[in-house]
């Protein structure tokens, strides 16, 4: 997946987490439901579209939800979950219907070790690992990875252009992600196996959000998960490390629905989406929420115009 921020304060890191997930619970059950204007709670025909928790799935959740809404689907959102590991289990108990998924990591989830890196390959091997409630529709060409980034500074200091280069220098280096890094194969379990690399510490922070950003910029962290779309990656002086062994498989945005839940209108919105979803497009979108501070209900809305899907 790719990722990028600003500069923050804590009270505006809280202030970005809230608008970047607009229609999350805020301080309460991150599986509360947030009805949009269109569908209320407990009806069964409505599609309840979930978040993970981090600007770019929110803004993503956004759209799916619009695009339903303009198809006459009533639609619930419960923003803002978590990880994976929190979401999934939302899935498959009903608490959610939908989620914007990303086809690498999802399949890294259900099954490890796969070989496929290449988009179409990790798609076919998606759908050959889903559980058989599960279903994704079409991928988009939207695509955006985790990448381990670090000031260019540090960078340059260090003479290092690629994952494989912290070789010799990573057990001297303090690395921060999210907490599911510690034990993720696209983490510090892939790191060792594949680069052969250990950290002297991991700090445990977000999924490429405000708070790894914020900690890589004070220095509190050499370097950081910061996913490739984030636009902070440009404007902050930061730079990507390159991946030449693919620890970070193909990741395209793709929506992940409970397969009960889906017909020929749901999926046609939401293929819709996904034709018209590329990665440029998706930086641009992303950016505004991060950057520019809209609302991410708003640039969602505003897309989705655009794009002749509202």
């Amino acid at each position: 997946m790719k990722l990028k921020r600003i500069s923050v304060t804590v009270a505006v890191v809280a202030a970005l987490l809230g608008t970047a997930a607009c229609g999350g619970s805020g301080g309460g059950d991150p599986l509360a439901t947030k009805s949009s204007s269109s569908g209320g709670g407990g009806d069964s025909s409505a599609i309840t579209v979930g978040s993970a928790d981090f600007p770019e799935s929110a803004l993503l959740a956004e759209i799916y939800a619009g695009a339903l809404e303009a198809k006459g689907v009533k639609v619930n959102k419960k923003l803002n979950i978590g990880a994976r590991e929190a979401y999934i289990p939302a899935l498959q108990d009903g608490s959610i219907d939908l989620i914007p998924e990303y086809t690498g990591v999802l399949r890294d989830y259900f099954k490890k070790d796969m070989p496929g890196k290449d988009s179409e390959a990790v798609y076919t091997e998606l759908k050959g690992v889903l559980p058989g409630t599960l279903t994704v529709l079409d991928k988009s060409a939207a695509e955006d990875k985790d990448a381990l980034v670090m000031k260019k500074s540090k960078a340059d200091e260090l003479g290092v252009k690629s994952i494989e280069d912290l070789k010799g220098k990573s057990q001297d280096l303090v690395v921060g992600g999210p907490p599911e890094w510690k034990t993720r194969i696209t983490g510090l379990v892939g790191f060792k196996q594949i680069y052969g690399l250990e950290f002297k510490q991991f700090r445990p922070l977000d999924a490429g959000g405000p708070l790894t950003l914020q900690a890589l910029k004070n220095g509190q962290i050499d370097a950081g998960d910061i996913f490739t779309t984030d636009p902070n990656i440009q404007t902050a002086d930061l730079v990507a490390l390159e991946d030449p062994k693919n620890m970070f498989a193909a990741q395209n945005v793709v929506p992940l629905i409970t397969k009960s839940k889906s017909n020929d209108t749901i999926a046609g919105a939401l293929n819709a989406v996904s034709a018209k979803l590329d990665t440029e497009t998706l930086t641009k979108l992303l950016k505004q929420v991060v950057v520019d501070k809209k609302d991410a209900d708003v640039v969602a809305k505003d897309f989705l115009s655009q794009a002749g899907l509202s």
